[in-house]
């Protein structure tokens, strides 16, 4: 029997009594009969070659095609395993089963390049994972079939020739000199020209530069260790007639160290010596550093200077560790003879070339006690032995502020005195025209502006200045041509009056004012002497008296002139 030609059957049986013989009784029943599966049909592929094309840019693990062996037989005798027995490409592809299909799927195993090689020849095998023992005398349970995959050209950017570079040079390189090559390659039939050039992200200072023709690196600008001992850039390889086809390579650039610093103090000393120092005593230890990174190492030497190599106070004690003692040469020492001492040092490098430089150590004179311990080294103590003590000192310092206090005061007092009052005396009572910027005394202030300069234009002093108004700016006086003597008055004030007016420098104020009208509601009416027509008998002044103190002044001047009259 095949399970794969006829999976079900149907019997129909009769059973008769009496041996089968006629009159006897009979039944029938139907009986269905299913075959099961056995593995007895191996995997047959359909066809004995594939054909399949892949570009070389795909990746690894880019499926490619799917191929299917056929086997009648169902359930887990029907699975199938499918795997790459031989062939040219079994390194660059591979062949995975899909459980649910049954098929094998063949997928890229390793970058292609279409230079290297066009085409791929796979002997795929397909067989079952569950044979059966009782038919394998059938043949082996297994299939094989040819598959060939074609790789097809695509445009590639440039490769270079490694993965990185790393270029080193020298500090002292010159301008213009090459330090180092990259070299990249279109990797297609073609061979496209290639051109270079440096990402300036990655070297905003323009430090190097490359020919783009073949790849060489120069320098721009020259070179410091010190202050960047490293350079990263990254080079790009642009296709000439593709400029979409472009890679980019790093390429690490390390400075050689040169000697070209000079050794110097690692510290600023702040070195003393006792008073009471002995001779060979060590007062300072001294050490150096350099910028510059020798490859075997630092190693300083230190000196006097020529001028001080034999020196009558200090003298250098070479440690041979890179560092120096400074010690005494002689016994006492004198703050009030030398309170300083500027003792200058060589030092100098041991590398090629030799790099030196000289450094002064500032040694101050200090008193000290009986161990060696600093007490002062300031400028009090150098007045000390004077007699003045910081109690005398502070007091001093009193006394001239207390000084300067006092002229402040006196100066701000002087400036608050009260003014002279503009009426001396009562009897020195003159027809004046004057000015008033606030409420006054009346006619009896007579100090305001002198007659006499109407009078006599040419007796007036040149130098004084109004008593009525104290002046912000002291205004130089107008020079103008001498008046005849005998001028009118009027036409004298007319004259002035014009000058001040046209003259852009002169103060904003006039010096005449006339008090001819009081207003309207004024019941005094007008209080001016000049305009009055009656004599003085004819006037009473005793209603000045009520119009308060500011009035008083005058109630006292006109309203008492009866009583002396009589």
């Amino acid at each position: 029997m095949s399970r794969e030609n006829r999976e079900q059957y149907q019997v129909v049986i009769q059973a008769k009594d009496m041996g089968g013989q006629m009159g006897g009784l009979s039944g029938t029943t139907t009986v269905n009969i299913t075959l099961t599966d056995v593995n007895d049909n191996p995997p047959r592929f359909p066809q004995s070659s594939y054909q399949f094309s892949s570009p070389e840019s795909a990746p690894p693990g880019t499926p490619l095609g799917r191929i299917k062996a056929n086997d009648p037989d169902v359930g887990e005798n029907a699975e199938i395993e499918y795997s790459i027995s031989n062939g040219d490409g079994s390194d660059m592809f591979d062949i995975i089963t899909d459980k649910d299909t049954q098929e094998g799927i063949i997928t890229v195993k390793k970058h292609l390049d279409f230079e290297n090689k066009v085409l791929y020849t796979l002997k795929v095998e397909a067989s079952n994972t569950h044979p059966d023992p009782r038919f394998l005398q059938l043949g082996p349970f297994k299939d094989t079939a040819f598959v060939k995959i074609s790789v097809e050209d695509i445009d590639e950017p440039p490769v270079f020739s490694r993965p990185w570079y790393l270029i080193e040079v020298d500090e002292d390189a010159k301008e213009g000199s090459i330090i180092g090559r990259v070299v990249a390659q279109d990797p297609d039939i073609a061979k496209n020209a290639i051109k270079y050039s440096v990402d300036r992200h990655t070297d905003l200072d323009r430090i190097f530069n490359i020919y783009s023709g073949n790849g060489s690196l120069f320098l721009s600008k020259p070179l410091d260790r010190e202050e960047t001992p490293w350079h990263n850039i990254t080079v790009i390889a642009t296709e000439i007639n593709n400029p979409k086809q472009s890679s980019q390579i790093p390429v690490f650039i390390r400075i050689l160290d040169i000697n070209d610093h000079a050794p110097e103090f690692a510290n600023y000393y702040e070195t003393f010596v006792c008073e009471n120092a002995k001779a060979g005593q060590l007062i300072q230890t001294v050490s150096a550093i350099d910028k510059d990174q020798p490859p075997r190492g630092h190693r300083f030497f230190f000196e006097l200077v020529p001028e001080f190599a034999v020196h009558p106070n200090f003298s250098v004690v070479d440690n041979k560790d890179n560092t120096a003692g400074i010690m005494t040469r002689r016994n006492g020492y004198s703050r009030s003879k030398t309170s300083t001492y500027l003792l200058p040092i060589i030092i100098f490098d041991n590398d090629y070339p030799i790099q030196s430089s000289t450094g002064t150590l500032t040694i101050r004179v200090c008193a000290c006690d009986s161990r060696g311990n600093m007490q002062s080294c300031s400028a009090e103590a150098l007045l000390l032995p004077a007699g003045l003590s910081t109690g005398a000192l502070v007091a001093i310092l009193l006394c001239i502020i207390i000084l300067l206090i006092l002229v402040v005061l006196f100066t701000a007092l002087k400036r608050q005195r009260k003014k002279e009052p503009l009426i001396i005396s009562k009897d020195d009572v003159r027809d004046n025209i004057v000015t008033y910027n606030d409420e006054g005394g009346g006619e009896e202030d007579t100090q305001a502006f002198d007659i006499g300069t109407l009078r006599n234009p040419e007796a007036r002093e040149e130098s004084k200045m109004r008593r009525d108004v104290i002046p912000d700016t002291i205004f130089q006086i107008r020079r103008t041509a001498p008046l005849w003597e005998n001028i009118d008055v009027q036409d004298f004030i007319h004259r002035r009056l014009k000058e001040n007016d046209s003259d852009p420098a002169a103060p904003p104020y006039d010096s005449l004012a006339t008090y001819a009208y009081e207003g309207n509601d004024s019941i005094a009416n007008s209080l001016s002497s000049l305009e009055s027509l009656t004599t003085e008998g004819n006037q009473d002044y005793d209603y000045l008296s009520d119009w308060g103190p500011r009035f008083k002044k005058l109630a006292d001047m006109y309203g008492g002139e009866d009583s002396d009259r009589e």
